[in-house]
């Protein structure tokens, strides 16, 4: 493991990854934006790299440029029969699953089983593969969460309501399912903890990164401005891909969250960053947990790496 010394410097970058030579690594939605930056440098540091995609054939395209050992799989995180299969042919250990991908602020719509679309993608899917992978995972979980997680509003849970029907908005329904990332995060750890596992579960979010998810924005005022401020104050995708490699390497207790170190956490060299109370909230993450565990039929299960007596 590297330290965290140069990151508090701002100084950590991908070439400080150690030799991840004979490990192996999972990352949704890889083959754009910080998916395809993570993969690349996970490579180029010796892991072995899964693309998770939702289109194989992009999927192959992208992979034709990274250089290192890597293979790609369809999953479709918006349809559950996809990832049960994706899971049910995985063989082998795996030391790392990177929970990246995501959409964001897209108009009302619902996925193949029937969940508010930013929800089920970002959230409800990840949540059933992290679990249905977690008998395979020997070493960490990292998911991406975003800050919009404390967006202004307060933004919560909708127990009653998750779906938002009748009152959606996308940012609304964006800020929930970024806020989901970490109750999910938080209440993983705990269940790790509480089996005696040495697997972690983490989160990051890498600020303000200029790819194409902010392209998905239901809204043509919204798209406008994040066109902008891509071209003003973002950073590109290999720098928003920091926080996920940093998360993925460094020796970081369970349950930590990693953003960039810059004003705003907007750009800068990955460190640990603050969260909102409501995303700290251990109670609203077991509820949570029990929710998802009803909407998916996917339970906890026992995780591979369980010290011995």
């Amino acid at each position: 493991m590297t330290t965290a010394l140069s990151a508090a410097r701002g100084t950590w970058n991908a070439t400080d990854l150690p030799d991840l030579s004979g490990r192996t690594a999972v990352v949704t939605g890889a083959n754009s934006g910080i998916g395809i930056a993570t993969v690349e440098a996970l490579a180029a540091a010796g892991a072995h790299v899964v693309l998770a995609v939702r289109d194989p054939e992009r999927g192959e395209a992208a992979a034709v440029g990274v250089p290192g050992s890597v293979e790609v799989r369809p999953l479709d995180l918006a349809d559950l029969a996809s990832v049960r299969e994706f899971a049910a042919t995985w063989r082998g250990g795996l030391d790392l699953l990177v929970n990246n991908a995501g959409v964001m602020n897209t108009p009302e719509s619902t996925t193949k089983d029937g969940f508010e679309t930013q929800l089920g993608t970002n959230h409800l899917g990840h949540f059933a593969l992290t679990n249905l992978l977690l008998p395979h995972i020997t070493d960490r979980v990292v998911t991406v969460s975003s800050s919009g997680h404390k967006m202004p509003g307060t933004p919560r849970i909708h127990f009653d309501n998750l779906n938002l029907t009748g009152e959606y908005d996308p940012v609304k329904a964006y800020s929930q399912s970024k806020l989901a990332n970490l109750l999910f995060t938080l209440e993983l750890q705990r269940r790790l903890t509480a089996s005696h596992s040495s697997v972690r579960s983490l989160a990051a979010h890498p600020g303000w990164a200029a790819t194409n998810l902010q392209s998905q924005d239901g809204s043509a005022l919204r798209r406008a401005f994040m066109w902008v401020r891509n071209r003003t104050l973002a950073q590109d995708n290999r720098a928003g891909a920091l926080p996920t490699l940093y998360a993925a390497v460094q020796d970081l207790p369970g349950a930590s969250y990693v953003g960039p170190d810059g004003f705003g956490e907007m750009r800068g060299a990955p460190t640990l960053v603050g969260r909102s109370p409501a995303a700290g909230d251990p109670a609203t993450a077991k509820r949570l947990w029990t929710v998802s565990e009803d909407l998916t039929g996917v339970t906890f299960p026992q995780p591979a790496a369980v010290p011995g007596p």
